[in-house]
């Protein structure tokens, strides 16, 4: 057992991370018939890394590289008040959205809270012709009506687990592990670094 809970299964290894990226990368280009228009905007702290990827994949398929936001949540979710000590880090979308077509990538889609504190966060940042979301996970247990346009795997679990992503960039090896939430221990994404150590 870890910090982060008793490891019960390994459902995505690096191979398999990077083979969802490029079938996104290209569904991306599908949908939106290539490039034109286009911007990534992940949500910190997995996602933007995860934003980064497909770029570099969509400028591998379509020779054009899409511009890339962060979006830090933090004050925008709805159990801020209650969040003794929220990880605060900052936005950064060094480029104008309104009128784009904004994909927003995140790495495990749950309950759909955090979707709906990025929505919030990316319209004070103006006012996209489109926003879709892109994530590498969904594990259901929806609480609110988000669905994703693109996801790399979908991955059944109860709600006492933990479906996390590690990425080589933060964490030094890059999986999706699934955990036994310990008693008292917060569902959710895995502190950066915390795959280090193990």
């Amino acid at each position: 057992m870890t910090e982060l809970g008793t490891l019960k299964t390994v459902c995505m290894d690096a191979d398999d991370i990077e083979r969802s990226l490029t079938r996104i990368a290209h569904q991306i280009l599908e949908k939106n018939h290539g490039a034109a228009n286009l911007c990534l905007v992940g949500v910190v702290t997995r996602g933007d890394l995860l934003a980064t990827r497909l770029a570099d994949r969509i400028e591998a398929i379509e020779g054009a590289r899409p511009q890339i936001g962060r979006l830090d949540i933090s004050f925008y979710r709805d159990d801020f008040a209650t969040h003794i000590a929220p990880e605060v880090h900052s936005s950064h979308i060094p480029f104008d959205i309104d009128g784009t077509t904004v994909v927003l990538v995140d790495d495990v889609l749950y309950t759909g809270r955090t979707i709906r504190a990025a929505l919030d966060a990316l319209m004070d940042n103006g006012r996209p012709a489109c926003i879709q979301l892109a994530v590498l996970v969904d594990r259901g247990h929806r609480e609110l009506p988000i669905r994703a346009d693109y996801v790399g795997k979908n991955v059944p679990s109860a709600r006492d687990e933990n479906v996390r992503l590690f990425l080589e960039e933060t964490d030094g090896t890059s999986c999706v592990e699934i955990f036994e939430a310990q008693p008292g221990m917060r569902v959710g994404s895995a502190p950066l670094g915390s795959r280090k150590a193990d």
